[in-house]
């Protein structure tokens, strides 16, 4: 048995336990750091959660001692325990606590959550160091950035964007990654809706210490995304904006001499964009999307996805415990899109199993495509006739004729905006010429198909009978 007398010394009350949790062999830093620190003898009640944390420690660490005469000759009676189990414990305001209710790596404070992963119970303080050292090991696992590094952060306004400049400045400032952190933002040209969120982010601006640069979509295409819905219909808004919104993310990065550019692409987005593709039977695209960082060959700019193993969920409880002040307000063209779709299937399968979203991302990263079979046609005698009759001819601006068509790779130019493109004409390029000729001559005024379905609804809520 431990007596209390052991504890005690020149009126000095002392959790010093070190050598009896040698004995056990334990080399759970928690317990040392517990059993190191020293408190004062103020108030012995004022300590009680110490107690009850200390005696969790030990029964964890399957030490026998008569706890109950330790707290007894103390004079303390805040709680009933005995040397195999502890069933309640009583709070200093009185309220008992069952030990299933708190977190499951302190072991000492109140869980308030389950983590959507792995379904751990968790306190606050433990949520945080988890969630941000997590995303540490991702960073410094895949290598993204190095010492020194200009680095554009994707700004919408949204919780995933939000998080992310919050723990790119926490962990930059907490391990010295030496990075200097910009917000990029980009105005697609939804009314309603994106003028919200771009306000959200100049308010981040300040609170973050960080400078912002926003590029809008009428400012290099010369259409708004509002535009592109009324002329290309609500469920091809995500393959324009997908594709628009990449090219002004790297457009921007560029004007501010940048070349990395990082997004909040949570571990949800990559699952959505993994079934997406197999869905649609676009199996080539399936490497990349499950990369952390892509870059294009021949191109200076990195894209990287710190959040690509963190749950949706989970960001959403870190700002929310944080109290970051973000937009919470969904697109209004996403829900029509196919990924919305995509994204009401996926939270079906995680009702029924949580783990679903990294299986689907790691069954994304290993799946491997046999290799293409070569067709194999008839030879015929005339084959150099028909080649040479149907071959490509290209006329070069000296007036020569080039008889065989070249083979463009990685790293060339548009012929129309000079981006980087593996052919002539960039897709943006080509989704914007589509889109030109379907262009009305003749507009409206206050059309509100134009002005967009976000300004409407808007509208609409606004109204009173």
């Amino acid at each position: 048995m431990i007596n209390a007398s052991n504890f005690i010394e020149n009126d000095k009350f002392s959790l010093n336990l070190t050598k009896l949790f040698n004995r056990t062999k334990t080399s759970n830093s928690t317990y040392t750091l517990l059993l190191e620190s020293k408190l004062p003898n103020k108030d012995l009640h004022s300590y009680l959660g110490n107690f009850a944390a200390m005696y969790l420690l030990l029964v964890a660490a399957r030490v026998h001692l008569d706890f109950f005469n330790l707290i007894a000759s103390l004079k303390i009676k805040a709680y009933s325990c005995t040397t195999k189990s502890i069933t309640t414990m009583v709070e200093p305001t009185g309220k008992k606590l069952k030990v299933s209710a708190l977190c499951e790596l302190c072991h000492a404070r109140k869980a308030v959550m389950k983590r959507p992963k792995n379904l751990q119970k968790l306190c606050k303080e433990c949520f945080y160091n988890v969630f941000e050292t997590e995303i540490h090991h991702t960073i410094t696992d895949a290598k993204l950035f190095e010492y020194g590094d200009k680095v554009a952060i994707g700004a919408s306004g949204g919780k995933d964007s939000t998080v992310l400049a919050s723990i790119m400045k926490t962990l930059n400032e907490r391990y010295n990654y030496g990075l200097h952190l910009v917000l990029l933002s980009i105005d697609e040209g939804i009314k309603g809706y994106r003028d919200d969120s771009l306000a959200t982010v100049k308010r981040n601006q300040k609170q973050y210490d960080m400078d912002l640069e926003i590029v809008s979509y009428k400012d290099l295409y010369n259409w708004s995304m509002d535009e592109i819905v009324s002329c290309a219909g609500i469920r091809s808004s995500c393959t324009y904006c997908g594709v628009l919104r990449r090219q002004a993310l790297d457009r921007g990065a560029a004007k501010l001499g940048i070349n990395h550019v990082v997004t909040g692409h949570n571990a949800d987005d990559m699952a959505e964009t993994v079934l997406m593709n197999l869905l649609r039977g676009d199996t080539a695209r399936l490497d990349k999307s499950c990369s952390i960082l892509t870059q294009s060959p021949g191109s200076p700019m990195k894209r990287s996805k710190p959040f690509k193993y963190t749950y949706q969920k989970e960001i959403v409880l870190y700002a929310h415990y944080k109290k970051l002040d973000y937009f919470s307000t969904e697109c209004t063209y996403a829900p029509e899109s196919f990924r919305g779709s995509v994204r009401e299937l996926l939270k079906s399968l995680e009702a029924v199993r949580p783990s679903c979203i990294m299986d689907i991302i790691y069954s994304g990263e290993h799946l491997v495509l046999a290799p293409k079979k070569k067709k194999v046609t008839r030879q015929y005698k005339n084959k150099k006739k028909i080649a040479e009759t149907h071959s490509e001819q290209e006329i070069n601006p000296d007036g020569s004729v080039s008889l065989s068509k070249p083979k463009l790779a990685d790293g060339n130019r548009c012929e129309k905006c000079g981006y980087l493109s593996s052919n002539k004409i960039c897709k943006a390029c080509m989704l914007l010429a589509g889109l030109e000729l379907n262009r009305p001559k003749v507009t409206i005024d206050s059309n509100a198909a134009i002005d967009g379905a976000a300004k409407l609804s808007k509208t609409l809520e606004q109204l009173s009978f």
